[in-house]
């Protein structure tokens, strides 16, 4: 072909139409459309979410009783109240059970979640074990495990199946009582934690894991210089929901002791004021000062522990 053929077969090809710019129209309803799958859960989430907040910061500075439709103002004097009893943050010792549970908690899972990630034997029967009791209902918990801490109960039995006679009442002192109940929280949480380690664990390359078994390391290796630092990011999220959760027990407490045998904690006794005596107020400014501490807690954690784009590749 000569070069004078080859030109003109050049020639002939057309050039790759120009898109035209969108129009205005268009731009537009590419703005739009992300918003209009949006508007339902945006609803839902003000309706049942910020609304209550914004009701509850609201009624925190009258005196309501939570019946009568009349209310007063009465200022900051519900939050003076709140600071000036110290019987109304004393209760706070008690979270102290289940800030050292959650630490229990968080070591067990990640134990768990790093063993089963490797090939193990009945690995998926393990996960389903672990992962269970998260699954059912926290009234059914609380009752069963009611039954389990009552004297001759279940604990008792299986510890007399070792020759251990125990008369000790679990749920009869503070120390017990909150032990206990810290106990069955780490039964029931660990699963959660089990299930966000276990998913950030097996997100990371498998490639990193064979090349670290080709220059010689063990799992104790792999652990700390492959594993450690890819779940970093979901680590810290544990820890923040496990300090505001043990922040905030409220579900097995309440229902296996009510807050008796000093077992109450910060959200039993805001109930007990809103419900049992009939002080809405001082119970919705309670809650805010526990809304405040939660978000000023989870603050200077993300302050201290800065959440570091996690790069292995």
């Amino acid at each position: 072909m000569t070069d004078t053929t080859q030109k003109a077969a050049v020639e002939v090809i057309p050039a790759a139409p120009v898109p035209a710019p969108p129009t205005r129209r268009t731009r537009v309803r590419r703005g739009v459309t992300p918003w209009l799958f949006l508007i339902a859960p945006l609803a839902l989430l003000i309706t049942f979410t910020y609304a209550p907040i914004a009701n509850m910061i609201a009624y925190s500075f009258t005196d309501w009783d939570g019946v009568s439709p009349e209310l007063h103002s009465t200022g900051v004097e519900n939050y003076r109240e709140v600071f000036t009893r110290p019987d109304l943050f004393e209760v706070f010792w008690v979270s102290g059970y289940y800030l050292a549970a959650s630490v229990v908690q968080i070591v067990l899972a990640l134990y768990f979640a790093t063993i089963l990630s490797f090939n193990v034997r009945f690995r998926n029967f393990f996960k389903g074990v672990l992962f269970f009791p998260y699954l059912i209902n926290g009234v059914a918990i609380g009752f069963v495990f009611l039954y389990f801490f009552q004297d001759g109960g279940t604990l008792d039995s299986v510890l007399s199946l070792f020759g251990v006679k125990s008369d000790h009442a679990w749920l009869g002192t503070p120390v017990s009582a909150n032990t206990s109940l810290a106990g069955v929280s780490v039964w029931r949480y660990l699963g959660l934690n089990f299930v966000l380690f276990l998913g950030a664990i097996q997100s990371i390359p498998g490639e990193l894991y064979e090349a670290a078994e080709l220059d010689g390391a063990n799992r104790w290796h792999q652990f700390r210089h492959i594993i450690a630092p890819g779940i970093k990011p979901v680590l810290t999220l544990t820890v923040i929901l496990s300090i505001s959760g043990s922040l905030s027990v409220f579900e097995i407490p309440y229902i296996m002791t009510g807050g008796a045998t000093g077992t109450e904690t910060f959200v039993i006794q805001t109930v007990n004021l809103a419900f049992r005596f009939n002080k809405t107020g001082l119970a919705s400014a309670a809650a805010v000062v526990l809304l405040l501490i939660i978000l000023l807690v989870t603050w200077v954690q993300r302050r201290l522990v800065p959440d570091d784009k996690v790069d292995l590749v």
